[in-house]
């Protein structure tokens, strides 16, 4: 819950991110639908589970469905503020085992759309700036790092929609 309340602080301190202007540069005009569509299709997954299934896991040392989601809503916000944005920033990803399934998607349209804002508002001068990945030591652009933030987003999101399927719910079909 401490990361929903941060967004929220951050929506009333500094409402111009998330600001529905044209992207300001070509690579994040460019980006923009791949985002919005990888958006969408997990927005789609997280919808389609039932919310008695969001404790669901299919092994002892698997994340729950709602874990899934609250994992995918926290990063995206900290891996684009780490990577994208060259912040500070600290893990706290909040206990989904104490959240609803309306909570958990609400946390997931917050970190999308803090997301979207900061690619709404980046300015080319610091995506042609470097960051160091943390995981594996690689030195990319600051652009390239979005590449990451929607990559991790569709490792956690494929996992999740697995957990769908196997559940014998067909999940949302791959529009890409």
């Amino acid at each position: 819950m401490k990361t929903y309340f941060a967004i929220l602080l951050l929506l009333l301190i500094a409402p111009g991110v998330f600001a529905q202007e044209e992207p300001k540069t070509d690579f994040t005009r460019m980006y923009l639908p791949v985002w919005e569509e990888a958006r969408e299709h997990c927005l789609a997954v997280a919808r389609a589970m039932p919310e008695d299934l969001y404790s669901y896991k299919p092994t002892e040392v698997s994340k729950t469905f709602g874990e899934q989601m609250v994992h995918i809503a926290h990063t995206v916000v900290l891996l684009t503020q780490r990577y994208v944005q060259g912040m500070e920033v600290v893990p706290n990803t909040p206990d989904a085992s104490t959240m609803t399934k309306a909570e958990i998607l609400a946390l997931l349209e917050e970190g999308f759309d803090y997301v979207t804002g900061v690619i709404h508002t980046v300015e080319q001068d610091q995506l042609d700036q470097t960051c160091v990945m943390y995981h594996s030591g690689n030195t990319v652009s600051r652009a390239f790092a979005f590449f990451y933030v929607q990559d991790h987003m569709a490792n956690h999101r494929s996992k999740a929609n697995l957990y769908v399927r196997m559940n014998g719910i067909d999940p949302p079909e791959y529009t890409w």
